[in-house]
Order: C-alpha cells, then sequence, then structure tokens
C-alpha cells in the first residue's frame, strides 16, 4: 500500500489547488528566513568564498512556495557578496520532490532566477524521495526544507501488516489504542529522519549546512501526535454517517507524524552527523491573520493537501468531506481551535559536523 500512495498536492492553480491554498505553509517559510540567511553568512564567511554553491529544496511542492526558500538563500548570497566586495560564485539551484509534483509549474517558474547582469545561477529538477540518495557526495552546500518532513517514507508496518487501525471511530478505543499506535509512528519517524540525515550527510560538503521546519506538537507526551487528526475526525464522522465505509477508514493509514522538538533532538544527536545550531518553536497558526482562518479557509487548507491520498483510498468523497467539516466547525467554532491545539512549528538549522 506504502508505495502506491499517492502523495502529491493538489496541482495547477485553481481554487482548489495548493498553489492557492498554501497559507500556513507560506507562513513557515517566512519564519525560516532569518536562519537561511545566517546559514549563508556562515557557509560565505568560515572559510573562503567558494567559486560555485549548490543550494537545494527538498519537498519544494509547486505554487508562489516552491521558490520562496531558495531565492532567500540566493539574495543572501548576492548581498554577502555586495557588502564584502566579493566576486559571486556561480550558483546552481536544485528544486526536489515526488515525481507526481506538479513539476510544469515549478519549471515555468524557475526562470525568475535567471536575472540579467546577475551571476551565473543554473537551475534543475530533481525528482524523487529525500528517503533516498539525490546528489553526488560533498557537492551541496545549503539544503532547505520546508513543511516536508513531517510525511513518512510509508506507514508504520505494524500497524498496517497486522491491521491495526490509525485512527479508531469509537472513542473509547481510540484512547485505549493510542499510546500503542503512537509508538508505532514515532519508530516510523525516527527511523525515516534518521535515514533523511545520514543521506544529507553524504551529501552536504564539509561544513554544510541545513534549514529545515516541520510540522510537529508541543509537548512530549501523547496528545496530540497525529498532525491529521483534523482530518481523521472528519473522516470518522463520515463513515459514522455512513459516507464512507467504516472498513476503508480503518484500514486508512496518512503516512505523517508530529514530531516533538526532543524527538527531533534526540535524533539528531544520536546520528551524530549535524549539530544543532538554532531551534525555533511556533503555534502551528502563529502570525496568520485570525479573520483569515474560517472552516472553509481550513477546510480548502486540508483539501489542498491531502485530497489525492483520501480520493485514491475513498473515492471522490471531498466535496462531501468540506461539507461536514464546515457544518463540525460552524456549529461550534471553538472546536476548530481545539483541534489545532499542542501542533507546532518547529524550525531549525544545523551545520555538518
Amino acid at each position: 500500500m506504502a508505495s502506491k500512495q499517492m502523495v502529491h498536492m493538489n496541482q495547477g492553480q485553481g481554487e482548489r489547488s495548493y498553489a492557492r491554498n498554501s497559507g500556513i505553509q507560506n507562513a513557515q517559510q517566512n519564519r525560516m528566513k532569518l536562519l537561511i540567511e545566517r546559514a549563508i553568512i556562515d557557509l560565505c564567511s568560515s572559510t573562503l568564498l567558494p567559486d560555485k554553491m549548490v543550494i537545494a529544496d527538498l519537498g519544494c511542492s509547486s505554487g508562489p512556495n516552491a521558490l520562496a526558500l531558495v531565492s532567500v538563500a540566493v539574495e543572501a548570497i548576492h548581498g554577502y557578496c555586495l557588502q564584502f566586495q566579493q566576486p559571486p560564485p556561480e550558483l546552481c539551484v536544485f528544486l526536489n520532490d515526488l515525481p507526481d509534483n506538479d513539476f510544469n509549474t515549478v519549471v515555468k517558474s524557475l526562470v525568475t532566477l535567471r536575472r540579467i547582469n546577475d551571476p551565473v545561477v543554473l537551475t534543475g529538477v530533481t525528482p524523487g524521495s529525500f528517503y533516498e540518495r539525490l546528489f553526488i557526495s560533498s557537492s551541496v552546500h545549503l539544503v532547505c526544507s520546508s513543511s516536508s518532513l513531517h510525511w513518512l517514507s510509508k506507514p508504520p508496518e505494524f500497524l498496517t501488516r497486522n491491521q491495526i487501525p490509525a485512527y479508531y471511530i469509537d472513542e473509547h478505543a481510540r484512547r485505549e489504542n493510542l499510546p500503542m499506535v503512537l509508538e508505532a509512528y514515532a519508530q516510523q519517524f525516527r527511523n525515516d529522519f534518521r535515514h533523511f540525515l545520514e543521506l544529507r550527510a553524504k551529501e552536504l560538503v564539509p561544513g554544510g549546512q541545513m534549514v529545515v521546519s516541520i510540522i510537529g506538537r508541543h509537548s512530549d507526551g501523547i496528545a496530540p501526535f497525529h498532525i491529521w487528526d483534523i482530518l481523521a475526525q472528519v473522516l470518522s464522522l463520515m463513515a459514522s454517517e455512513g459516507v464512507i465505509d467504516k472498513a476503508k477508514f480503518d484500514s486508512f493509514y496518512v503516512p505523517v507524524y508530529g514530531p516533538s522538538k526532543e524527538d527531533l533532538r534526540e535524533i539528531i544527536q544520536d546520528e551524530g552527523s549535524f549539530s544543532i545550531k538554532e531551534f525555533l518553536v511556533h503555534d502551528f497558526l502563529s502570525d496568520l491573520d485570525s479573520a483569515l482562518v474560517t472552516p472553509s479557509w481550513i477546510a480548502n487548507q486540508i483539501r489542498a493537501v491531502y485530497e489525492q491520498i483520501v480520493v485514491q483510498h475513498f473515492g471522490d468523497v471531498m466535496d462531501e468531506f468540506v461539507r461536514i467539516a464546515e457544518r463540525r466547525w460552524n456549529l461550534d467554532g471553538s472546536l476548530l481551535q481545539e483541534e489545532h491545539a499542542g501542533l507546532a512549528m518547529l524550525t531549525l538549522s544545523v551545520a555538518k559536523a
């Protein structure tokens, strides 16, 4: 099942597309800007300024966010060279995501990085999973990744093999099994994130830097580790009302885990290839206009991210999903805040040790 899941955002530029429904991710990228600029200063000033630099964004998706991080890095390099009157290096920028990503839109936007009379900026796309090797050894100077590493390489095999639901419709069963489900997801994340660090350590140059953001949670306790909890709650309502099949709901596994700050720190220190430079934690919906965060807006944000994986499993049910979600949240507005409680945006920069 895991190898066949379509994990990509809604494509194109329409009203349901990720390009028009990625405000949360955009807010997180804005928080990463300062850390990227500091990483560039470290790269440019720690040794002799290299004459060639490679920058990669892993999990770039599509739409206006696709170039945001690499553009910050390119501008920071140009600014540093102007300030210190250094010849700018030739730059190569790579954008990565899974092969089903809307790369047609991405490629069209890459031309904006090539500006008249500026130093050479070569661009390219690298389709593939960031849980695999993507670049040759010791070739990349800066890796960025925003709102992507909470996606796992696959759902926890312990759950899928033993047909244990990730989310029970019955609240008592859900609470009773939550510690077991949590540990299965946590173990999958530990394996995946450690492997990600090992791969990037091979690809980065000595002293290379990474700036990443991950959707996670504030505490290291049990609740809530499902960052797709808000999706699951609406789907469970649909199953209870007969809109979707209960057996199908029980076999639905979203390959996503929300780590805590403690999770990340422990894995990074245990793996040993990187040292943590900065670590920031923000509320999930902070920096967003509260007037913008309406039931309709949240439903469309969720749809843009999860529609493909939901439709693959349940069929064309997303119109009904949006209708039920909006009904639920309009009847009790506090539910919308409660279902985001505990979620956090984790942003960190690390350097190759």
